[in-house]
């Protein structure tokens, strides 16, 4: 493996943090949003587990019992590990017309003692079927935080921000709510704003909120957007933020993904594609996105104005997944639907392989890669260790039995998945 390719997370890490806020110990210390310090899924980690559980539960820390349940991955800051879900006022059962109450959990990263779990009133956004899915689908984003409050966002068309100790400092209810199905993109942060992509059928913006108290500080409305359930992603290019908006209600569109100027919402360039369910990768000089519900996906370079699909467009492949792709060196990866991991050259956008992970527990949580350039697709059920490069070479295979759809978090050399019943602790030493 090439030093580049090894090089390739560690040194987004570091190009973002002028545009992002991230501190020099972040990356190794604190996981606070989605995906990671960059949202793209990145860690300078080199001391991660391969393998965790089994009969002996090796490698597994410790595991402390849910409050409810949900698709919300955890996030990690200091000595707390913060989840969000949902959980119906009987348990083990789903209410037509009834939203459960909307839980944010502190475990403590020592031991996974709970130190405290606070519910946040709900909005007013029911879903009419809510199914045999965790939490009903309203504890869908992962919260973000910036070592000060942990802002949280559910499916109820909610958005609050509590403190450290467990106290709601502000609370807000997002409106327009008439979303497909629920809210599932993640806040993000910048500078001194939260940052939502509302998209649904009709309505659809982005919007920026004062973090000290929820105003609003800047909105851009998008009435073609149509549904989507990504999370944005901020990107350095030629040393200047972008802001990486994907939706088009699953349909293509000319302006799928929008780049836009993170500190105002103004439109800096968009392309033809489609979006839903993923958010965009970033690496090797490509921004690559699909929907995640099969189509098209595309490469593009993020260094144009306007619209940029004959421009800028370097590549296609057909493509499928509700998890989001990764880019390592030069090669994307990219799992689909059926659990078949494909990885493509950056540059041309030609297949290297196609391989399938047989039992995968889920194809909805977006891998992350550490510092050694290796791919976990880890949940709390059965997950996989795949080591990045040319050829398909598989390092580990795990399984906790508690198999959920949220992503990974990773901090101070250990994993934190949450399951279906518990979350759990993972490093190395046990």
């Amino acid at each position: 493996m090439s030093l580049q390719r090894l090089a390739t997370g560690t040194l987004l890490l570091l190009a973002l943090t002028a545009t992002t806020g991230v501190t020099a110990d972040e990356p190794a210390g604190n996981w606070p949003q989605f995906r990671g310090p960059t949202g793209l899924g990145y860690t300078g980690e080199k001391n991660l587990p391969l393998q965790w559980g089994g009969p002996s539960n090796e490698n597994v820390l410790w595991k402390s019992p849910l409050i409810g349940a949900g698709h919300a991955s955890p996030i990690v800051w200091g000595d707390s590990v913060f989840v969000c879900t949902a959980k119906w006022p009987a348990d083990g059962a789903t209410q037509s017309g009834v939203i459960p109450d909307h839980h944010v959990a502190c475990y403590r990263v020592a031991d996974g003692k709970l130190v405290w779990d606070t519910i946040v009133p709900p909005g007013p956004w029911k879903r009419n079927n809510a199914g045999d899915k965790p939490g009903g689908g309203y504890a869908a984003p992962t919260p973000v935080t910036d070592g000060k409050l942990v802002y949280c966002v559910f499916g109820s068309a909610v958005i609050a921000a509590l403190d450290f100790q467990g106290k709601i400092v502000w609370r807000k209810e997002i409106v327009p709510y008439s979303f497909d199905v629920m809210m599932g993109g993640s806040p993000i942060l910048y500078q001194d704003t939260v940052i939502l992509l509302n998209a649904m059928n009709g309505g659809s913006n982005v919007s920026a909120l004062d973090k000290a108290t929820g105003e609003l500080k800047w909105q851009q409305k998008y009435a073609d957007m149509g549904f989507g359930h990504s999370t944005p992603v901020v990107i350095p290019v030629k040393e200047k933020p972008q802001l990486l908006v994907l939706a088009s209600g699953m349909a293509e569109k000319e302006n799928a993904l929008r780049s836009l100027d993170p500190a105002t919402g103004q439109p800096l360039w968009w392309c033809r594609g489609a979006g839903d369910s993923s958010s965009p990768a970033f690496g090797a000089g490509i921004v690559y996105f699909d929907s995640g519900r099969g189509g098209k996906g595309v490469a593009v370079d993020p260094s144009g104005t306007g619209d940029v699909s004959a421009t800028h467009t370097r590549w296609t492949a057909k493509a499928d997944g509700v998890s989001s792709p990764i880019i390592v060196g030069p090669h994307v990866y990219r799992l689909t639907g059926s659990g078949v991991l494909k990885c493509w050259a950056t540059s041309t956008g030609e297949q290297v392989y196609s391989e399938r992970l047989d039992g995968l527990s889920t194809k909805w949580a977006s891998p992350i890669t550490d510092g050694n350039g290796r791919l976990y697709f880890a949940s709390a059920g059965k997950s996989y260790v795949i080591q990045s490069g040319p050829e398909f070479q598989v390092l580990a295979v795990n399984d906790l039995d508690d198999g959920n759809h949220p992503s990974p978090a990773v901090a101070q050399g250990r994993l934190f998945l949450v399951g279906l019943k518990s979350v759990y602790c993972i490093g190395n030493g046990k």
